[in-house]
């Protein structure tokens, strides 16, 4: 295992709550589209890291990362301040199931997200593999208030951008829903599902366990929530060993 050090070039702030930074990438640093890597600061001559979802897709020559801001966290209360300039470290050693090899092959991919949740899935809607896989791939992102919503004219654009349009080949769809504030999409994502009015808001048919595939990543009472509900309608779970209708990712940035 090889710590690399790589150089802040851009931060952005979303809210008090979260922000995204771009640093340096190592040629040498591989990830598969999906994983995560550990990532930190040296903090009194050690090194401090954390599991952090890879934002940018695999063919970028940067390195993006989304975190929340924990104002006593070990790594976040010190991250959260970091400049342009600044050094982090990053292991060279990425992992996790939020890979499209370990879904069986299918039909629609449906990617459910909650906060920081969405880090992820920004590198796999990006990756022109995603879309020879799948017909469509449906992106949520759940957040309390609607300023919570990162990335989301990337997302909003995602099929007319210059670049990505090649890609996506209008084929993807992005469908938000806010909690906490008046949103023309209110509510838990879990509740969208059961009463069945996702499907029909994203133009694709009934969720159905043979043809569908899922991915999950959030916060844990929604990772649970929904883990239930694809096993009650028949998907079971995949992980690095074996393929599946669905897979979560364990290993959470800083709670």
């Amino acid at each position: 295992m090889a710590l690399l050090k790589e150089k802040v070039t851009s931060i952005h702030h979303w809210t008090d709550k979260t922000f995204s930074f771009k640093t340096t990438r190592n040629i040498s640093f591989r990830f598969k589209n999906g994983e995560f890597a550990m990532i930190g600061l040296e903090i009194d001559g050690k090194p401090l890291l954390r599991a952090y979802s890879v934002v940018s897709p695999n063919h970028e020559d940067h390195l993006e990362f989304l975190s929340i801001k924990v104002p006593n966290g070990p790594l976040t209360s010190k991250l959260q301040h970091i400049k342009l300039g600044d050094e982090i470290i990053v292991n060279s050693k990425p992992t996790g199931t939020l890979v499209c090899d370990y879904l069986m092959p299918g039909r629609n991919l449906f990617l459910f997200s909650t906060g920081t949740g969405l880090a992820p899935f920004m590198s796999i809607v990006r990756d022109p593999e995603t879309y020879e896989k799948f017909e469509k791939v449906i992106l949520t992102h759940t957040v309390r208030t609607s300023n919570e919503l990162a990335y989301i004219d990337l997302l909003n654009n995602l099929n007319q951008d210059e670049i990505y349009s090649e890609i996506t080949k209008n084929n993807f769809i992005y469908f938000n829903t806010v909690t906490r504030e008046k949103w023309e999409r209110e509510g838990r994502i879990t509740d969208w599902i059961l009463k069945k009015e996702l499907w029909k808001v994203v133009g694709t048919d009934d969720f159905n366990p043979e043809l569908d595939r899922v991915m999950i990543c959030g916060s844990e009472s929604m990772t649970f929530d929904l883990k239930k509900i694809f096993e009650d309608l028949g998907s079971k779970e995949g992980s690095t060993k074996v393929q599946g209708g669905f897979v979560i990712e364990k290993a959470f940035a800083e709670k």
